[in-house]
């Protein structure tokens, strides 16, 4: 019986709305993974500054100044080897050859987003034939249920009321990770790209196909 693979896609963009950063990772129905890919995107990377918001506080991730924290991280991990730095051609190379080895199913936490970003920055997802967004797949499995309701309210991972005063669950990888593992004090995502892959949005989706019938993924 033919196996089934995964292809799970993370993106760290840039303030022109291209893709810095790109990881992804290989992995079969049990979540053993089978390739990965870490890179920053030569004439990407270093040209055009990574995205962060103007008005953003100095200490926060998003910030001008943590815009340029990041830049540092990114040019340690150059120098450290877990980031080389490739091209957009040998992005789509990689991306080929593993559709040709494992005709995988494409999936993203914000599949829209970083389908997007690829598609700006000249990356090729659109050879994938099969796909779905792992935070719709996981909103609708889990983010209406009362267990995921108590267990967001016990971290505090609510939204700001909005003017009428209501307030809403935060769904993002996460607290979906973090409910998902049963890990209320598992730190935030580095927003790495591959990191965030393997720590966060591996697991969610491990445990979505652990439960979900083998149909709809």
């Amino acid at each position: 019986m033919k196996k089934d693979y995964y292809l799970i896609i993370d993106t760290e963009t840039t303030i022109n709305d291209k893709v810095a950063d790109f990881g992804a990772v290989i992995c079969d129905r049990k979540g053993n993974i089978a390739d990965q890919c870490a890179v920053l995107v030569s004439g990407v990377f270093g040209i055009d500054p990574l995205f962060y918001i103007a008005n953003e506080k100095e200490k926060s991730l998003w910030s001008k100044q943590g815009k340029d924290r990041r830049f540092t991280k990114y040019n340690e991990m150059l120098e450290n080897g877990t980031r080389m730095l490739a091209s957009v051609n040998a992005i789509n190379n990689w991306l080929e050859r593993t559709k040709r080895e494992y005709n995988p199913i494409l999936t993203a936490y914000n599949l829209p987003f970083d389908m997007d970003k690829c598609n700006k920055t000249g990356i090729d997802l659109t050879m994938f034939k099969n796909s779905f967004c792992m935070w719709r797949a996981a909103f609708n499995k889990y983010a209406m249920t009362k267990s995921y309701k108590n267990f967001t309210m016990q971290i505090h991972a609510i939204n700001p009321p909005t003017k009428l005063g209501n307030c809403s669950f935060q769904t993002n990888a996460e607290v979906m990770a973090r409910f998902i593992l049963d890990e209320p004090d598992l730190q935030d995502e580095p927003h790495l790209a591959l990191e965030d892959v393997v720590g966060y949005e591996l697991p969610i989706l491990k445990r979505l196909i652990q439960t979900t019938k083998k149909s709809v993924f």
